[in-house]
């Protein structure tokens, strides 16, 4: 609360004695010093409790604001379950050593759960990993012909062959959308497009205003998964989904 200065203390007048002045009284109509001390207090009061509800209740909406953003309408959908149960996001980097262990898992979990439960990707390149906006890219011009999972998949399974190196691997990217028979005219444009680009910033913002701060991040339902993503720790997750 602000610092309230306190008002002087008037003593009361005295009437008679020699040399003395007679103080006015205060009008009776006026409001005492004393009442408006207090009603000042108790307002201050009022506007601090009130903005701290406030506060509190914007605190209180902010996630749910965040979870409905894990989710968009245009997001990647690499597995769909017919009645939407539960639904699992992963805010990814494709440089991400981490990501790179996690990726069986989630393959394996993927297979196992396939119709039960919906499996969202979503891009989170890190600015530490030299060729992680490559490669997002790369997956976002694929899924502009509708092969997003294919180079996905693609860049998981070499990661250790372009991961973890200062030199720039757009050209490596390149070949696997040959491979995988992409128009390579129109991989070539959409790579560096501001379309792609800002789609990928999308999702790290999306990612960064939920919560995620490293990769893999993992969200079961709309809530945080912070346990080690190792196959079993994230089965255990999706059976409590599906449970509930």
């Amino acid at each position: 609360m602000p610092a309230t200065t306190r008002p002087a203390s008037r003593r009361p007048a005295k009437t008679g004695g020699k040399g003395r002045k007679n103080l006015k009284a205060p009008a009776t109509g006026g409001m005492s010093t004393n009442l408006k001390f207090t009603i000042g207090v108790l307002a201050a009061v009022a506007l601090i409790v009130g903005g701290a509800v406030f506060f509190a209740m914007k605190g209180a909406a902010e996630p749910d604001a965040a979870a409905a953003n894990l989710v968009r309408a245009d997001s990647h959908r690499i597995s769909t379950a017919a009645d939407g149960k539960v639904t699992v996001v992963e805010f990814l980097d494709f440089e991400c050593p981490s990501c790179g262990r996690a990726y069986p898992a989630v393959e394996q979990l993927r297979k196992d759960y396939a119709g039960k439960i919906t499996y969202v990707v979503r891009e989170f390149p890190l600015d530490m990993h030299p060729n992680a906006m490559n490669a997002a890219a790369a997956a976002e011009a694929a899924a502009e012909q509708g092969k997003f999972e294919a180079m996905y998949n693609k860049l998981f399974s070499t990661q250790q062959s372009w991961g973890g190196q200062q030199a720039d691997h757009a050209k490596t990217f390149d070949g696997y959308a040959q491979e995988l028979g992409l128009d390579m005219t129109k991989y070539r444009a959409d790579v560096a497009s501001k379309p792609v680009l800002d789609r990928i910033e999308a999702d790290r913002a999306d990612g960064a205003a939920a919560g995620a701060r490293g990769t893999p991040t993992f969200f079961v339902n709309g809530k945080l998964f912070e346990q080690t993503p190792t196959y079993d720790n994230l089965k255990a997750a999706v059976d409590a989904a599906l449970a509930g």
